[in-house]
């Protein structure tokens, strides 16, 4: 346990961060599973949009690498054209 008024801070501020960041990769996890298991290529198509929202989002505030994320949305994109 830190004993600096600062380092008291930094140690909660990185908390907060953790949970938010674990919060976000649990909701492109979801997304993406439910990319998976959609029933028609419609269905499959919108929740592609919205997966990679949020992969695009996660990626803007660096929860995710760039390229980490381009990988994830290409993956998404060959998901989808499979269930053509």
């Amino acid at each position: 346990m830190p004993n600096i008024k600062s380092a008291k801070k930094r140690m909660e501020l990185s908390r907060v961060e953790r949970s938010r960041n674990r919060e976000t990769r649990s909701k492109i996890r979801t997304a993406i599973r439910r990319v998976r298991e959609a029933t028609s290529h419609e269905q499959a198509e919108e929740r592609r949009r919205l997966a990679v929202a949020l992969v695009d989002r996660a990626a803007t505030r660096r929860v995710l690498h760039p390229n980490k994320a381009g990988r994830m949305k290409a993956q998404l994109d060959r998901m989808v054209r499979a269930q053509q």
